[in-house]
This record gives C-alpha cells, sequence and structure tokens, in this order.
C-alpha cells in the first residue's frame, strides 16, 4: 500500500471511511471490516463524534485495542451531537475533544477536524483551541471539512508563528462533483494542504451498481434519494463504465478511485465498507495508472 502525507502523517492512500459504525454496522461487522483494512494495508482510519451517535469512534477504540499503533486515526467535531453540543468555539472544542479520546480509548488523535465552518466564532479562536490539544499531545495534526479556498487563505492568515495550521481539507469531489477544481483544489496546492474527497463514489453513483433506465436497486443509501439521481447523471455513468470497460477492461469502481489518486493533492481516497469483500475491493481498485491520454479522454466524456 502506497501512502501520501498528511502534514507530518503518512497515510495509505486508500483509507477507510467510518461512518457506518454503529449505525448500519453493529461491532461486530464493524470489527471484520477493521480486520480486513489492516490485512490489505490500509492504516487511515476516518470518523467523526457524530456518525452513529459516537458508537462509531467507540468501536474503533475497542476493535484496535492492543493495535493503536499501526492505525492513523481522523475524527471530527463541530456537527450538533446531542447531549454534547456543537461549533467551534474553544470551550466546545476542548469538551469535544476530550469526549473523542475517551470513546476512541486512545491518548492521540492524528488528525483532528473541524467537521463545518463555523460563522460564530473567528477562525483564530477556533486555532487556538486546536493549537492548545496539539501543545497538550493529545493531537497530531489538524484538519477541516467544507471549508472553501477563502475559508482556508483566512484560516492561514490567522495561524501564529510556530503554532499549527491545518494539514488537510476534506470536501465533496469525484469524478462527477468538480467543483473543487476551480476552488479548493488550487488553493490547496498553493498552501501545501492534502485534500481529502469524501463522497469520491458519488453516493454510490460511481459503483456501477445504478444503471440508465433500470430501477434504483432497494437498500442502497440512493434507494432513499431518488432526487440525487438524474438522468444526465446516469447517462454520464454510463460513458464511464464504458470507457473503463474499453481501457483493460476495469470496473467504474477502479477508474473512479485510480481518476482521483491522479492529483497530487489527494492525499487519500476514504471509502466506507459494510463487508471484508468491499474492503478488498477498494485497495484493489487504486492500480490504474491512467495516461494523460486517458485523463483527456475522460474530459472529453463528461464535458
Amino acid at each position: 500500500m502506497q501512502t501520501r502525507a498528511i502534514g507530518s502523517l503518512n497515510v495509505s492512500i486508500i483509507g477507510l471511511g467510518c461512518n457506518n459504525f454503529g449505525r448500519r454496522a453493529d461491532y461486530a461487522a464493524a470489527r471484520q471490516v477493521i480486520d480486513a483494512a489492516l490485512d490489505a494495508g490500509i492504516n487511515f482510519f476516518d470518523t467523526a463524534d457524530i456518525y452513529g451517535s459516537g458508537d462509531s469512534e467507540a468501536f474503533i477504540g475497542r476493535a484496535l485495542e492492543g493495535r493503536r499503533d499501526r492505525v492513523i486515526i481522523a475524527t471530527k467535531f463541530g456537527h450538533e451531537f446531542e447531549g454534547q453540543g456543537k461549533g467551534a468555539h474553544p470551550d466546545y472544542i476542548r469538551a469535544a475533544a476530550e469526549a473523542s479520546l475517551r470513546r476512541l480509548n486512545t491518548d492521540t488523535i492524528d488528525l483532528y477536524q473541524l467537521h463545518t465552518p463555523d460563522p460564530d466564532v473567528p477562525i483564530a479562536e477556533t486555532l487556538g483551541a486546536l493549537n492548545e490539544l496539539v501543545r497538550a499531545g493529545k493531537v497530531r495534526e489538524i484538519g477541516c471539512s467544507n471549508f472553501t479556498a477563502e475559508m482556508l487563505r483566512e484560516a492561514e492568515s490567522a495561524v501564529k508563528p510556530g503554532a499549527a495550521r491545518f494539514a488537510s481539507v476534506q470536501n465533496h469531489y469525484s469524478m462527477l462533483e468538480r467543483g473543487d477544481e476551480q476552488d479548493a483544489l488550487p488553493e490547496c496546492e498553493r498552501l501545501n494542504i492534502a485534500y481529502l474527497p469524501y463522497f469520491p463514489l458519488d453516493r454510490g453513483l460511481l459503483t456501477g451498481k445504478f444503471r440508465l433506465g433500470q430501477p434504483i436497486p432497494e437498500g442502497t443509501r440512493l434507494s432513499k434519494n431518488v432526487d440525487f439521481v438524474t438522468d444526465e447523471k446516469l447517462a454520464d455513468v454510463e460513458k464511464l463504465i464504458a470507457f473503463a470497460s474499453e481501457h483493460g477492461r476495469h470496473s467504474i469502481l477502479e477508474l473512479a478511485f485510480s481518476w482521483l489518486l491522479t492529483r497530487p493533492q489527494i492525499a487519500s481516497v476514504i471509502a466506507g465498507a459494510m463487508t471484508p469483500g468491499q474492503v478488498n475491493s477498494n485497495v484493489a481498485a487504486a492500480g490504474w495508472q491512467l495516461s494523460p491520454e486517458e485523463l483527456a479522454e475522460i474530459d472529453g466524456l463528461l464535458a
């Protein structure tokens, strides 16, 4: 498994998204997925305090007992957590971090991310509280999520000399969602900030399960969000399925992951999994080395 850098962290280019733990996956199922991820060489686990109402963090902490040193754990704070609060005020950050440390059964969070911007708190105050956590050894690197290029610039300018700065941003980006190519991605390159795409398979559209003219499969993420599935998107999916098949009989899953990893600012493609088989498929999908000519052809297909 190749690795890329997020600040001082070296993370596997395929990460494990843990948003299903405690929601769609109980502890036994989560443990199987975690074991498979470690066996496959994945060392980067991404969760959040709100996933599974805290159970995702708790499952990870329980499953990693005795092997915590094999994993880089990223978690998030900021969205409303029932009984705990929300936001990016320094007092809340301190409380949320302590709660996540307890659930994760660890002394240190490797990457602590602000899950969503808080317009009510100056970013300098947020960064100050996060820097305190870094100085105390409770956090190694800090990151953000759902930030625009302007927000990244504002945060960078608010960092005091020698203090912790955002090492990563996690935004929605995929072959079908490319708005950040004109916004956050160029700013990440300028500021040397790692980029982590969420929804790399666009809620499942890029798995090959959804086809133009066919019913949406029951039990999938999109079966309850049918408005997101448009004929225009499905037409693009059909083009990509055909492209992947014609270029070495690859799957659209392989295309989606390998395409993302051609972007040097992308440190890891975080992908959820419900079974060990899905973990192995995600890892195998990163092996296609797309040529400049193939990338140009894809741009033409999606223009």
